[in-house]
């Protein structure tokens, strides 16, 4: 049998039932607003790509442009300008762009026709994306996935050329999982850079070329491993749903993806937050991408043994906040880290306690295990140490992502030696400890079992208080990190637009009809 904590059913239920309970009570505000990111995310889905002359992005030139009437979704106004002058999309944007067309002065065709055109360009987009499924899934069929824990390393040199090379020599040692870290500070750019970039701070530009790019790379280095290598960007920050839906076109298989990471790490207004993700959790449930949440860096700003139930709550509010938005349990990969002080007294059992907590309570989900950072230094030796019993309990409590730690993780983009390094020690690891999950079981009254109980415990207590008080409020107040975000401020709230009665988004049932949710949908949309 493998190892488990026979923990209570009934205490896990009722935690996800008032961790329902809070994100339910968002949808009617939520209801009511769009973003600028979700509508320039519609015309994306639409096919629109490119830049003006002065390098604006055409998504942000026809949003801009709709700014007084955005409330009404910009999708009547380009899909009757469409259908009255026979203009193409791009040929649409770069008339608004010159000036030369006013989509708010024009004249308009019947709503049922605009309404029909449009349901057939989008039910296109769908296909074009049901096409990545499709190749993904014959991929799949002739380079099987790794065993788990998949191995996951980041590349981050600024140059996509560069991080190409760099991510097929991670696969050919053993990478499952390649993520391309983002430029520093891409998150709080609202608009997306265009076409291939090799100049970049702490990572490399998400763009769509740039995908393009590295899917394109690791396809070519699949026939040497004989695995399924996976891609990974982010989609947090103010472009969420765009990066999500340049991801889906370019065949990503994960997309960062969290539903308070953006607040709470880069002061991202609440309102705009809970929108994006919500839309853009739509766009990867069709396409079958594996969201990453980012409860681990909860860690790195408040204690992982005092506060460690605030990351279990965080998981039962981003596992609701998907489920509502149609993610199948298979695709939340949601997170937990190995944060605590090494010095601390049988802090390993502690960490499997939680790891195996999280494994029991989401059975499901391909769960995201972080790796050390915050107590690493420039003692490489002990980092090494600290790394290898991370992977220990990685491949002992049955991870399904575990982003190997560097040696000197924190101070500088990894060296290419670290990331040799870190999978050399996790194949080692989990090699030789393939099956300890099957040969120790854990004892009742033990520090493990009570561990784990102690914080279920504070979570009920932590999640009965959040809901309530209200998610809006506890985020106000400090509860999650211990960072204090308000609800009415915050980068991109002027890009929450109130709906108008003609609202409209020909995405929203085509989605929710794939995913299920038909019902659920009026509620959030």
């Amino acid at each position: 049998m493998p190892t488990t904590l026979n923990l209570d059913k009934q205490q896990i239920e009722k935690l996800r039932d008032t961790a329902d309970h809070i994100v339910s009570d968002l949808a009617p505000t939520l209801k009511r607003y769009t973003t600028v990111s979700v509508e320039r995310s519609v015309l994306r889905l639409f096919g629109l790509d490119g830049v003006s002359e002065g390098k604006v992005p055409y998504p942000n030139v026809i949003v801009d442009h709709l700014e007084p009437v955005v409330g009404d979704g910009v999708a009547m106004y380009v899909g009757n300008a469409m259908l009255k002058y026979g203009y193409s999309l791009s040929q649409i944007a770069e008339k608004v762009d010159s000036g030369e067309l006013n989509l708010m002065q024009q004249e308009f065709l019947p709503k049922t026709e605009i309404k029909d055109f449009l349901n057939e360009m989008a039910m296109e987009a769908t296909g074009r994306i049901n096409e990545m499924v499709a190749q993904r899934d014959a991929y799949l069929e002739k380079y099987p996935s790794g065993k788990k824990p998949w191995k996951y390393v980041i590349v981050a040199t600024g140059n996509i050329y560069d991080d190409a090379i760099q991510a097929k020599n991670a696969a050919l040692r053993g990478a499952d999982i390649i993520a391309v870290i983002r430029s520093t500070g891409q998150s709080l750019l609202d608009f997306i850079p265009y076409g291939p970039t090799t100049e970049g701070f702490g990572g490399t530009y998400a763009t769509q070329e740039n995908f393009r790019i590295m899917r394109k790379a690791l396809d070519e280095v699949m026939d040497k491993t004989g695995r399924y290598i996976r891609l990974v960007n982010y989609a947090s920050g103010l472009c969420m749903p765009e990066i999500v839906v340049m991801g889906a076109f370019e065949r990503l298989d994960m997309m960062l993806n969290d539903s308070m990471y953006g607040i709470l790490f880069r002061d991202i207004n609440p309102v705009r937050t809970f929108i994006d993700q919500f839309f853009s959790r739509m766009i990867d449930g069709v396409s079958d991408i594996i969201i990453n949440t980012g409860e681990d860096n909860y860690l790195t700003t408040s204690d992982a043994i005092e506060n460690a139930h605030t990351v279990l709550a965080s998981d039962f509010i981003n596992e609701a906040f998907g489920l509502k938005a149609g993610l199948k349990p298979g695709l939340l990969g949601l997170g937990h880290a190995f944060e605590m002080n090494p010095n601390k007294e049988d802090g390993f059992l502690l960490e499997l306690a939680q790891a195996f907590m999280l494994k029991e309570i989401f059975p499901e989900a391909p769960l995201k295990y972080m790796p050390p950072t915050k107590f690493m230094s420039g003692d490489i030796f002990k980092g090494y140490a600290m790394n290898t019993l991370f992977n220990l309990i990685g491949v002992w409590s049955q991870q399904g992502i575990q982003l190997l730690g560097m040696l000197t993780e924190a101070m500088h983009t990894p060296y290419m030696q670290d990331r040799y390094l870190a999978l050399e020690n996790a194949a080692y690891v989990m090699n030789n400890a393939s099956n300890i999950h099957n040969v120790f079981n854990v004892k009742e009254n033990s520090i493990i079992k009570d561990r784990a109980v102690e914080v279920m415990n504070k979570t009920e207590e932590f999640l009965e208080l959040v809901r309530d008080e209200g998610l809006f409020r506890a985020i106000e107040l400090g509860r999650f990190a211990e960072i204090k975000r308000s609800r009415h401020g915050g980068k991109g709230m002027d890009g929450v637009v109130q709906k108008s009665r003609r609202y409209y988004n020909p995405f929203v049932p085509i989605f929710a009809e794939k995913l299920g949710i038909e019902k659920e949908i009026k509620q959030w949309i």
